[in-house]
């Protein structure tokens, strides 16, 4: 009888004897409009478990998002340095089905407080009803980045402030931009 241990490491060898890992990848989903340091955070974080990482910026027709997913992409490019272990992406519709299209069967879902908890919650057991061959693991988010968001981070630069800090230097020149072109 074969052990359930001796199976993984059959399904891993290549013929040379030896057990051959096989890459691990996540797929880390988010509007990221815009990406901050939070998000910047998760990713460096899921790189110490996971071999790649596909940012996955979710196109949702029902949002009017500042950002284009192109530019949403271009930044995570530039802020991740281009990093061949990350990769940038867009998706729209059931995150499931995209996941089934990369064949990646982890998404990695950060939470902020307990106030994430309830949403994550539930698109965990739906996508779980969608597709049992995926799991969702939850990451917290360092502890300094726990009161940054997306949306603040929007409204802070709006009314005037700087961001420097709180969201990568790509995304604070991109957003002064945006807000000077629309007054």
């Amino acid at each position: 009888m074969v052990s359930v241990f001796e199976q993984s490491a059959e399904q891993f060898t290549k013929g040379s004897g030896m057990p051959e890992k096989k890459a691990s990848i996540c797929i880390y989903p988010g509007s990221f409009d815009p990406l901050t340091n939070g998000h910047m955070n998760l990713i460096e974080r899921a790189l110490h478990i996971f071999d790649k990482v596909i940012v996955a910026v979710a196109i949702n027709p029902d949002k009017n998002p500042l950002f284009s997913a192109e530019e949403r992409k271009e930044m995570i490019q530039i802020a991740t340095e281009n990093n061949p272990r990350i990769i940038v992406d867009s998706f729209e519709g059931l995150l499931v089905e995209y996941a089934r299209r990369k064949g990646v069967h982890v998404i990695l879902r950060g939470m902020r407080a307990i106030s994430d908890f309830e949403y994550e919650y539930e698109m965990t057991f739906m996508n779980r009803k969608l597709d049992r061959e995926i799991e969702t693991i939850f990451m917290m988010t360092g502890l300094r980045w726990v009161f940054v968001h997306s949306k603040g981070i929007k409204a802070a630069v709006k009314a005037g402030a700087s961001v420097a800090g709180l969201a990568p230097d790509i995304v604070c020149e991109r957003l002064k931009q945006k807000f000077r072109t629309a007054t």
